[in-house]
Protein backbone atom coordinates (compact mmCIF):
# COMPACT_ATOMS: atom_id res chain seq x y z
CA UNK A 1 0.00 0.00 0.00
CA UNK A 2 2.99 2.63 1.10
CA UNK A 3 4.55 1.96 -2.48
CA UNK A 4 1.13 2.39 -4.39
CA UNK A 5 0.86 5.78 -2.56
CA UNK A 6 4.77 6.65 -3.21
CA UNK A 7 3.52 5.96 -7.20
CA UNK A 8 0.81 7.98 -7.04
CA UNK A 9 2.41 10.91 -5.20
CA UNK A 10 5.73 10.66 -7.62
CA UNK A 11 2.70 10.65 -10.79
CA UNK A 12 1.16 13.83 -9.43
CA UNK A 13 4.07 15.72 -8.60
CA UNK A 14 5.09 15.20 -12.13
CA UNK A 15 2.05 16.08 -13.88
CA UNK A 16 1.85 19.51 -11.49
CA UNK A 17 5.47 19.78 -12.85
CA UNK A 18 4.60 19.86 -16.67
CA UNK A 19 1.79 21.71 -16.25
CA UNK A 20 4.52 24.15 -14.74
CA UNK A 21 6.81 24.19 -17.34
CA UNK A 22 4.27 24.47 -20.13
CA UNK A 23 2.70 27.47 -18.84
CA UNK A 24 6.38 28.87 -18.26
CA UNK A 25 7.26 27.88 -21.52
CA UNK A 26 3.98 29.87 -22.98
CA UNK A 27 4.48 32.41 -21.17
CA UNK A 28 7.87 32.88 -22.05
CA UNK A 29 7.05 33.06 -25.88
CA UNK A 30 3.88 35.49 -25.39
CA UNK A 31 3.55 38.60 -27.49
CA UNK A 32 3.96 40.76 -24.43
CA UNK A 33 7.40 39.63 -23.91
CA UNK A 34 8.74 39.53 -27.08
CA UNK A 35 10.94 42.75 -27.35
CA UNK A 36 10.23 44.54 -31.21
CA UNK A 37 13.06 46.84 -31.74
CA UNK A 38 11.32 49.38 -33.90
CA UNK A 39 15.02 51.35 -34.81
CA UNK A 40 16.59 47.71 -35.38
CA UNK A 41 15.13 47.93 -38.81
CA UNK A 42 14.57 50.05 -41.70
CA UNK A 43 11.53 48.41 -43.19
CA UNK A 44 8.47 49.49 -42.15
CA UNK A 45 4.60 49.14 -43.64
CA UNK A 46 1.45 51.40 -43.69
CA UNK A 47 -1.69 50.18 -44.97
CA UNK A 48 -4.45 52.52 -47.36
CA UNK A 49 -7.70 52.36 -47.64
CA UNK A 50 -10.50 54.26 -49.37
CA UNK A 51 -12.46 56.35 -47.13
CA UNK A 52 -16.25 55.20 -48.10
CA UNK A 53 -16.72 52.34 -49.24
CA UNK A 54 -20.16 50.74 -50.67
CA UNK A 55 -21.81 47.76 -49.33
CA UNK A 56 -21.97 46.50 -53.06
CA UNK A 57 -18.12 47.02 -53.54
CA UNK A 58 -14.86 45.19 -52.58
CA UNK A 59 -13.08 46.94 -49.77
CA UNK A 60 -10.00 46.82 -51.32
CA UNK A 61 -6.80 47.83 -48.69
CA UNK A 62 -3.21 48.65 -50.26
CA UNK A 63 -0.36 47.24 -48.12
CA UNK A 64 2.96 48.95 -48.54
CA UNK A 65 6.53 48.15 -47.30
CA UNK A 66 9.27 50.78 -47.45
CA UNK A 67 12.99 50.33 -47.12
CA UNK A 68 14.48 53.26 -46.05
CA UNK A 69 18.21 51.52 -46.19
CA UNK A 70 21.06 51.77 -48.14
CA UNK A 71 21.11 48.08 -48.57
CA UNK A 72 18.81 45.25 -49.23
CA UNK A 73 16.41 43.90 -47.03
CA UNK A 74 14.00 41.33 -46.26
CA UNK A 75 10.63 40.44 -44.22
CA UNK A 76 8.80 37.76 -43.48
CA UNK A 77 5.56 37.34 -46.15
CA UNK A 78 3.80 35.50 -43.16
CA UNK A 79 1.49 37.03 -41.89
CA UNK A 80 1.04 39.83 -44.40
CA UNK A 81 -0.72 40.69 -47.57
CA UNK A 82 1.74 39.56 -49.31
CA UNK A 83 0.51 35.80 -49.42
CA UNK A 84 -2.93 34.63 -49.99
CA UNK A 85 -5.10 34.99 -46.86
CA UNK A 86 -3.78 32.26 -45.06
CA UNK A 87 -3.71 34.14 -41.08
CA UNK A 88 -5.75 37.29 -39.29
CA UNK A 89 -3.37 39.67 -39.75
CA UNK A 90 -5.68 42.09 -38.68
CA UNK A 91 -7.89 43.35 -36.35
CA UNK A 92 -11.04 44.81 -37.41
CA UNK A 93 -13.30 46.53 -35.30
CA UNK A 94 -16.53 48.97 -36.21
CA UNK A 95 -17.53 51.83 -34.16
CA UNK A 96 -19.26 49.70 -31.65
CA UNK A 97 -16.37 47.58 -30.64
CA UNK A 98 -17.43 44.42 -32.23
CA UNK A 99 -14.59 42.82 -33.62
CA UNK A 100 -15.16 41.30 -37.51
CA UNK A 101 -14.80 37.54 -37.85
CA UNK A 102 -12.10 36.56 -39.91
CA UNK A 103 -13.52 33.35 -41.90
CA UNK A 104 -10.22 32.63 -43.92
CA UNK A 105 -7.80 29.62 -43.55
CA UNK A 106 -5.19 29.48 -40.84
CA UNK A 107 -2.30 28.15 -41.78
CA UNK A 108 0.43 26.59 -39.63
CA UNK A 109 3.46 26.69 -40.06
CA UNK A 110 7.27 25.34 -39.42
CA UNK A 111 9.64 27.56 -37.48
CA UNK A 112 12.21 29.00 -38.90
CA UNK A 113 10.27 30.42 -41.57
CA UNK A 114 12.03 28.43 -44.85
CA UNK A 115 14.02 30.84 -47.35
CA UNK A 116 11.49 31.50 -49.85
CA UNK A 117 8.99 32.78 -47.28
CA UNK A 118 11.15 36.34 -47.21
CA UNK A 119 10.62 39.01 -49.78
CA UNK A 120 13.26 41.64 -50.45
CA UNK A 121 12.83 45.13 -50.62
CA UNK A 122 15.95 46.93 -52.62
CA UNK A 123 17.18 49.96 -51.23
CA UNK A 124 14.93 52.80 -50.68
CA UNK A 125 12.73 51.16 -52.12
CA UNK A 126 9.02 49.68 -51.95
CA UNK A 127 6.43 47.11 -52.51
CA UNK A 128 3.04 47.30 -52.59
CA UNK A 129 -0.28 44.85 -52.82
CA UNK A 130 -3.81 45.57 -52.67
CA UNK A 131 -5.94 42.88 -50.88
CA UNK A 132 -9.56 42.68 -50.76
CA UNK A 133 -10.34 42.37 -47.03
CA UNK A 134 -13.80 41.08 -47.81
CA UNK A 135 -12.95 37.87 -48.53
CA UNK A 136 -10.72 37.19 -45.59
CA UNK A 137 -13.09 38.91 -43.02
CA UNK A 138 -16.99 39.43 -42.35
CA UNK A 139 -17.85 42.79 -42.35
CA UNK A 140 -21.71 43.10 -43.49
CA UNK A 141 -23.64 45.84 -41.77
CA UNK A 142 -22.45 49.71 -42.40
CA UNK A 143 -20.39 51.13 -39.70
CA UNK A 144 -16.88 53.09 -39.90
CA UNK A 145 -14.65 50.42 -39.31
CA UNK A 146 -11.15 50.36 -38.08
CA UNK A 147 -8.20 47.81 -39.41
CA UNK A 148 -4.72 47.77 -37.05
CA UNK A 149 -1.79 45.14 -38.42
CA UNK A 150 -1.13 42.63 -35.38
CA UNK A 151 1.29 40.52 -36.61
CA UNK A 152 4.68 42.36 -37.03
CA UNK A 153 5.89 40.14 -34.32
CA UNK A 154 5.96 37.03 -37.06
CA UNK A 155 7.04 39.05 -40.10
CA UNK A 156 9.12 41.81 -38.34
CA UNK A 157 7.37 44.67 -40.13
CA UNK A 158 6.17 47.55 -38.77
CA UNK A 159 2.62 49.56 -38.58
CA UNK A 160 2.25 52.49 -36.91
CA UNK A 161 -1.34 53.43 -37.86
CA UNK A 162 -4.07 51.84 -37.90
CA UNK A 163 -6.68 52.74 -40.97
CA UNK A 164 -10.31 53.65 -41.19
CA UNK A 165 -13.34 53.80 -43.95
CA UNK A 166 -17.31 54.03 -43.72
CA UNK A 167 -19.14 51.01 -45.07
CA UNK A 168 -22.14 51.59 -46.36
CA UNK A 169 -25.06 52.58 -49.01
Amino acid sequence: MTLALFLLFQITYMKNLLFILAVVILASCSQSTRKTDTKASPLYAKMTIAPNIAITDSILMRFTVYNDADSVQQFCKWHTPFEPLLSKYLDITNESGEEANYQGAMAKRMMPPPADSYLKVQPNDSLSVVVNVSKGYKITKPSTYNLKYNAQNMSGLIVKDSVSFRYGK
